[in-house]
């Protein structure tokens, strides 16, 4: 005779609910943002940032505006780009559920260099956890990887 084995009872989550026409969270809160060139798709990407990142998505996408004024914008796989010619691109950044992560794609050659290592050699990254953001530094290192060749993207 086969025993009979209790089911746990599930909760079920509650659906998050989302404003009319908003992009879609992906997982670890990154928007679903279509790709595109200039400050508008960048500004919705940001605009749809929860909490505190958005401001933060702001202020990174400010001081990479003030430091290169002429500074072309895209956003390709639900992450703004940024770079001084159309087509390459010495920056990105992509929300993850607690922090930003800043990827510097010529990293290795800044001074100092960029704290998180990457798979590929020349890649570095910067994580923004709440409350732990050198704006000095990074505006540093925006100068710096704008002077040097972008990757192709």
């Amino acid at each position: 005779m086969a025993k009979k084995v209790a089911k746990k009872a599930v909760k079920a989550k509650a659906p998050v609910k989302k404003k009319a026409g908003a992009p879609k969270l992906l997982s670890g809160e990154n928007p679903q943002i279509p790709k595109g060139y200039g400050d508008a798709p960048v500004q919705a990407y940001i605009a749809a940032i929860p909490g505190w990142k958005r401001d933060v998505a702001a202020r990174l996408d400010a001081l990479i505006t003030k430091a290169l004024p002429r500074v072309k914008k895209a956003v390709k796989w639900n992450s703004p780009f940024y770079g001084v010619e159309e087509g390459r691109y010495f920056l990105s950044f992509h929300v993850f559920a607690r922090y930003i992560k800043v990827a510097f794609f010529n990293g290795a050659a800044l001074d100092p260099v960029p704290p998180g290592a990457s798979k590929h050699k020349n890649v570095r990254y910067l994580d923004i956890y709440e409350g732990q953001f050198d704006e000095k530094q990074f505006i540093a290192w925006v100068k710096q990887a704008s002077k040097l060749p972008g990757e192709k993207m």
